[in-house]
Parts: C-alpha cells; structure tokens; sequence
C-alpha cells in the first residue's frame, strides 16, 4: 500500500488532537503514532512574536520530499506535517509532525527525521520581533541543525 502524506503549509492554528485522531481513524494496522509540536518560544521574555515567511510551492514540495523519504526509510503508515507561517506569538503552534507506524520505534524517528530535514531543507524564513519595538533580523539555521540532519546519513 502507497502512503502519500497530508503536507499542508497555513496561516492558521492546527488542533492537534483532531489531527492525530485523523490519521489513525479506522486503522486497525497502526501500533504507534508519534507527534511532535513545535512552539514559539519567548527567549526569556524578549520575544514579542516571530514572523514566518516561505516560498509558497516551494516549501510543500520540499516538505512532500522530506515525508516520502521518512515514509520509505521507516516504513511508516502515515504522515502529517503542518507548518504555520505568518506573525506568530509566544506559545503558539508553528510545526506539527505526527508519524504512524506498526512500531514505535519507526514511528519515533519517522518524527524525528522529519523534523531534522525540515528544520534545515524546508524554504522558511524567521524574524524575531521584539518587546518594545524592533526586530532582531532574520534567523539562520543553527549549526546544531545542521548536525542532527547528518546524523541521518
């Protein structure tokens, strides 16, 4: 059986509960679903919001490739990734991965590669807003980032 994934790119808030209840409704074949929810953080109070900008096209398409690639090394049964994008505040829902497998195993590192490979490979762009005014520029990759991609390879 083809798993394709649900890969969606959005200004709005995902439910998390409804999503992972989505891809594992009516699946008598899945043992293990793993979700991973990325929020904005508010860098010690610093923080008022964080812009999110991407390359429309681009991003679902590079996020559709980096889904089929965990759905093939896994063997996972499906797989959803939400990325929000636009000016998001402190709190609040950015990323959502949920990967479904027969073990756990598979379905916790369908996750986490997923995550590794977006984090670096997806076309986002991030600026911090700050408290009182001003922006602190646009965020790069971190080299840890980068690490944790090359770990899978």
């Amino acid at each position: 059986m083809s798993v394709s994934p649900d890969v969606r790119i959005q200004a709005e808030d995902f439910d998390i509960a409804t999503e992972q209840a989505t891809l594992g409704k009516g699946r008598a074949d899945i043992g293990a679903i793993v979700s991973f929810t990325g929020l904005c953080r508010d860098e010690n109070g610093r923080l008022e919001a964080l812009e999110l900008e991407h390359y429309p096209g681009m991003a679902e398409s590079e996020i559709s490739r980096i889904a089929h690639a965990a759905i093939e090394r896994f063997d996972l049964l499906g797989l959803t990734a939400i990325h929000r994008y636009g000016r998001i505040s402190p709190g609040e829902n950015i990323v959502l991965v949920i990967a479904a497998a027969s073990h756990r195993k598979a379905a916790f590192e369908g996750a986490s590669f997923v995550m590794d490979f977006l984090k670096t490979d997806a076309p986002f762009w991030k600026k911090e807003h700050l408290k009182g005014g001003g922006d602190s520029g646009w965020v790069e990759a971190r080299i840890t980032d980068f690490s944790a991609r090359g770990d899978w390879q």
